[in-house]
């Protein structure tokens, strides 16, 4: 993310209000909410994850036991635990 200057951008009046509140110090603006894009959607790891996810469940209730599935999938036998009975981290 570049740095800007405010005053090359913004108008005068907003720099000065802007400075009631913050001087001489950085400030993030957000992107609009409604432009941002989920993590991993872009590059697709969302989407493998979830894939991932299903087939993990899948093995499990086909009689899979948590700790192979754990050593299967190089993940810890909590996050198994957190996928297959449906918990949220």
């Amino acid at each position: 993310m570049d740095h800007i200057n405010a005053k090359t951008i913004l108008p005068d009046n907003l720099v000065l209000e802007l400075q009631k509140y913050i001087e001489g110090g950085y400030l993030y603006i957000p992107s609009k909410p409604q432009s941002r894009k989920k993590w991993g959607e872009n590059s697709g790891k969302r989407n493998y994850i979830k894939k991932r996810n299903e087939h993990i469940v899948n093995k499990y209730k086909n009689g899979h036991n948590i700790n192979k599935l754990a050593k299967e999938f190089f993940l810890s036998i909590d996050s198994i635990k957190k996928i297959v009975y449906g918990k949220k981290s």
